[in-house]
């Protein structure tokens, strides 16, 4: 039986990056994920405050090449201080 839910690489991967809002929130995301991926597109990054205006999400779309890239970019992302959560 195959996995329906594996990933093919290399593809597409949007990750949902949360944290408290900060001048420069969305700056330190995308640091983190360019050390990993080496480029985005054009486009491939939005940045959401809440509604209260206290927390603010930066989703960014990579083109992953491996499993192994990706873990790596979660496991950076989800140990740093400043980031409350990933998707």
């Amino acid at each position: 039986m195959t996995d329906s839910k594996a990933l093919t690489f290399p593809c597409d991967f949007p990750l949902k990056i949360m944290g408290r809002a900060a001048p420069d929130f969305d700056s330190l995301v995308v640091e983190i994920v360019l050390r990993h991926v080496g480029s985005v597109r054009e486009g491939a990054i939005s940045v959401r405050e809440s509604r209260g205006g206290n927390y603010v999400s930066v989703t960014v779309t990579v083109q992953a090449e491996s499993q192994d890239q990706l873990d790596a970019l979660y496991r950076e992302l989800s140990g740093h201080e400043q980031i409350l959560m990933v998707l």
